[in-house]
């Protein structure tokens, strides 16, 4: 295993940075919206929505995931293994980002077919996007330190993408509409889907890959596999990958419900009122008129400004004290602001955001220890069996990651189904939807009760995660000095 000896730029870790923020408008805009888009927007029935994203979710994190990773891991070129995945899928991951949340005049037969095709092939390309671009982290450096320096320039990237997805992006799709929201969805995906695609090839162009397997390792996808399920602390990362975005698609995909149906009006209206002023009289205008958008943009904004705050002062947490224990205590707290919300009644504004401040804070702290661990678990694999496989095992943990956001987003739907809610599609035309008592208590527990559950999985799973602060230093030093050998 050969490595150059050269420190990151930042140059490179912002470069690297914005690759995550170009995926990160398409994939907050899933979790976020895409259950809204089918039931409230599209027309889909919550049931079929929900049938969709699960099955179509689970075959890309099973089937699409495992063949990126298995051939990007032996993909040979003079750009390195995975950097040219990030030029090739660019512009095609953009083009089907904006057809995935289009709305063609199809009967109901035809929008579930447009619906699966162009789910389907968004996943692909995301995978075929997005899975190189993260094994990437894992071959940029060698050196711990400098990784989790890079994971947090990624994640401020990251949050960077939130922020406009789940704050600006609601009012920004019924003003450029004009009220219409299948028009104003499809307006601002297309500059997402041009701007995204600017990102990803400055990422390409910006990067290098340093470490790179010696010419005499091969491996078989068979022994990769076979690495990995010996592997124990991919397994339990595996799962806490899959745990984490079952919690993030669940209550992120809710939060546009819980604030359509449950907040009320009047106190949201009066508590933003100030707030609203106060940006006006600084020039920031882009929430609109609609208090509910409004009120939904900057209960994220609060969340998401904390979440950052989080996100940069975890590299010195996890230096100090690793990033298992670092991990493991930031969840557990943020877990607990997540199951205040089933107390709060509709008129406690005030404490629904504060909730949601702090959660984002704690939440912030691990959000670049979950990547930069399984960095850590790939070099784990390489200090065990002195072979190194980066892109399989990251394909792995998108594997939990597209799984979790598939079984999330599809929990969302079904349970609103189950709690009676009425979609676009079931209501009847030219009257306004009421929503029963049931869905809106619905919403109220999605934000709260069922999202927190995956989160103290994930707590106890940790406890059995052996990669702590001694391992980490042990693992680097040994492998520094094979690869000087």
């Amino acid at each position: 295993m050969s490595t150059i000896s050269e420190k990151l730029s930042i140059k490179e870790k912002i470069g690297y940075s914005l690759g995550d923020l170009a995926a990160n408008l398409v994939f907050q805009t899933l979790m976020t919206y895409l259950a809204y888009f089918y039931t409230d927007i599209y027309g889909l029935k919550t049931s079929h929505a929900s049938v969709i994203m699960l099955t179509v979710g689970l075959i890309a994190a099973f089937g699409f995931n495992p063949i990126i990773g298995a051939l990007a891991d032996r993909t040979v070129s003079k750009w390195g293994k995975f950097r040219p995945w990030i030029l090739w899928t660019a512009v095609p991951l953009g083009v089907v980002a904006l057809l995935a949340f289009s709305t063609p005049n199809f009967d109901y037969k035809g929008k579930v077919i447009y619906a699966v095709v162009t789910y389907t092939l968004l996943l692909l390309l995301y995978a075929a996007n997005n899975l190189p671009y993260s094994a990437l982290s894992g071959v940029i450096t060698g050196n711990m330190s400098d990784r989790n320096s890079l994971s947090s320039y990624r994640f401020v990237g990251v949050m960077f993408a939130q922020f406009f997805v789940q704050v600006f992006m609601l009012p920004i799709i019924e003003t450029a509409g004009g009220g219409d929201k299948a028009v104003g969805i499809e307006i601002v995906m297309t500059w997402l889907a041009i701007i995204g695609t600017v990102m990803l090839l400055i990422t390409f162009v910006t990067t290098k890959e340093r470490i790179v397997p010696k010419p005499e390792q091969k491996s078989s996808v068979k022994e990769d596999l076979g690495d990995l399920f010996k592997n124990k602390p991919w397994v339990i990362i595996l799962a806490v990958t899959a745990m984490v975005f079952v919690t993030l698609a669940m209550k992120g995909g809710a939060y546009v419900y819980y604030f359509e149906n449950y907040v009320d009006k009047t106190a949201l209206t009066s508590f933003i009122q100030p707030i609203l002023g106060f940006l006006s009289s600084i020039g920031v205008n882009f929430f609109g008129e609609n208090p509910v958008s409004a009120g939904f943009g900057l209960f994220n904004a609060g969340g998401i400004i904390f979440m950052i705050i989080g996100i940069t002062i975890s590299k010195s947490f996890a230096d100090k004290y690793g990033k298992r224990d670092v991990f493991r205590v930031a969840l557990f707290i943020s877990t607990l602001f997540i199951l205040f919300f089933y107390l709060f009644p509709s008129t406690s504004v005030e404490l629904i955001f504060a909730s949601q401040i702090l959660h984002g804070f704690f939440y912030g702290l691990t959000i670049p220890l979950l990547w930069a661990m399984i960095a850590d678990v790939a070099d784990y694999s390489e200090w065990k069996n002195n072979r190194r496989a980066t892109a399989i095992i990251f394909s792995a943990m998108m594997v939990g990651l597209k799984g979790g956001l598939s079984i999330g987003s599809a929990l969302l739907t079904y349970i609103l189904g189950l709690y009676g809610y009425v979609s676009k599609e079931a209501s009847i035309v030219g009257q306004e939807i009421v929503q029963p008592e049931s869905a809106i208590h619905g919403t109220k527990m999605l934000v709260s009760i069922y999202p927190a559950i995956p989160f103290l999985i994930c707590i106890g799973l940790l406890f059995f995660y052996e990669i702590n602060k001694t391992l980490e230093i042990k693992i680097e030093s040994d492998l520094k000095e094979r690869r000087l050998q």
